[in-house]
């Protein structure tokens, strides 16, 4: 009796969906003795908590969709199958979960294909067991922790991938620019036709040539990069 006065007091003090509740986290990791290590710090913090450790693709694929954890940190180089086509093949049922890449791949290649897959953190393995714990941490709040080494390839990426843009967008007419723009505005072709006083035709011939210079295939395509040069 004194037991369940008790659990309905703390109930009303402090709601349930009030209450501090652990980041769960899963280890996709198939040596051993690394995986052990990352579950043990990650139990040694109070606000983590350990739910799975798994050591191939195949488990992977078998458990964690209905585990469902708050965290996955998953190795590349599993035994059966690659850690990013395993997250490529769960992402779609987990979209509250979050995945940080833990691996000793650093190339582009690898760096690239796991974040365009879905992966929003990636650690070099080497890290200090402290920036694993934040990076966890991190990635639940809706950050994006990466290596430093990784961090400047990825920057350096995408400061590549924006002059490439410019460098299209400067290869562009004025009209042809102009029209691009008053598409990025919302504006239909007919209403363009009228804005420049031409018809529908020389309208689509001169988006068909901005597809062409900025190397897209539809409109939509074309306003992204031009919104985000």
């Amino acid at each position: 009796m004194l037991r369940n006065l008790k659990i309905k007091f703390l109930t009303r003090v402090f709601p349930l969906n009030c209450l501090k509740m652990s980041i769960k986290v899963a280890v996709v990791e198939d040596e051993k003795h690394y995986n052990n290590a990352l579950k043990k710090i990650i139990d040694n913090d109070s606000e983590l908590d350990c739910v799975a450790q798994l050591y191939s693709g195949a488990e992977s694929l078998a458990l964690l969709k209905e585990m469902k954890p708050d965290v996955v940190l998953m190795d590349i180089k599993l035994p059966d199958m690659s850690g990013i086509e395993v997250v490529s093949r769960v992402i779609d049922d987990m979209s509250e979960t979050k995945f940080i890449m833990c691996t000793s791949f650093e190339d582009d290649a690898h760096i690239y294909d796991a974040l365009k897959t879905g992966a929003s953190g990636y650690l070099i393995k080497g890290e200090t067991m402290d920036k694993i714990i934040a990076s966890i941490k991190d990635v639940y709040q809706g950050g994006a922790p990466m290596s430093f080494g990784v961090a400047k390839r990825v920057l350096q990426y995408f400061r590549e991938e924006k002059t490439i843009v410019n460098q299209q967008l400067n290869d562009l007419s004025k009209t042809e620019f102009e029209i691009l723009e008053l598409l990025a505005k919302g504006y239909l072709y007919k209403e363009i036709a009228e804005i420049k006083q031409v018809t529908i035709d020389t309208i689509k011939k001169h988006v068909s040539n901005i597809y062409k210079k900025l190397h897209v295939n539809n409109k939509v395509e074309a306003i992204n990069l031009f919104k985000n040069q």
